[in-house]
């Protein structure tokens, strides 16, 4: 004789939650001409039923909007660009699994690496934290997250990439 077993909404509330709770932490540098440079803290990120949830905290930024990405590769090194050095540049570009090949926002069809973007307060702290609805936790091992210069305006024009402008910020999701 078979038995049947209930799950009580509290183990079943349990159950969800576990399935939840699986933060990771990633900690993140200035990105200077020389390279990586000083931590300005960590951005904690975790699955959500709503997508992936970037809550940062960071310091030593400029206040304002900043665009902010994933990028395909696990590096915040700087790389050669037109005979300059760039920093962060060995990141390459957002992360395009699908290969898009353009920029559409975190809702849109565009680059999965479109993350919303970072607001930093008037004493240089970023600490709202943002989701990211089309994101899994799966898509982020092994890239990198990158924190532009300036907002982003999802969309390749009249600047491309949104135009947020210089990386300055950088850390390797493990």
């Amino acid at each position: 004789m078979q038995r049947s077993v209930k799950a009580s909404p509290f183990i079943l509330f349990l159950l969800c939650t576990i399935a939840y709770a699986n933060p990771t932490e990633i900690l993140m540098y200035q990105l200077t001409q020389q390279g990586i440079g000083a931590s300005i803290g960590t951005i904690t990120v975790t699955a959500t039923p709503q997508g992936t949830k970037f809550i940062p905290n960071l310091k030593q930024l400029s206040p304002g909007l900043h665009g902010f990405h994933i990028h395909q590769q696990p590096s915040c090194d700087s790389a050669e660009k037109k005979s300059n050095i760039v920093p962060g540049l060995a990141a390459k570009g957002h992360f395009d699994p699908t290969e898009t090949g353009y920029h559409a926002g975190p809702e849109g069809t565009g680059h999965l690496g479109d993350l919303p973007p970072l607001i930093v307060d008037q004493g240089g702290k970023a600490t709202t934290p943002v989701i990211a609805p089309r994101v899994k936790l799966n898509d982020l091992k092994g890239r990198a997250l990158i924190i532009h210069a300036s907002g982003d305006n999802f969309s390749d024009e009249p600047k491309k990439l949104g135009g947020g402008g210089a990386r300055v910020a950088c850390g390797i999701i493990e």
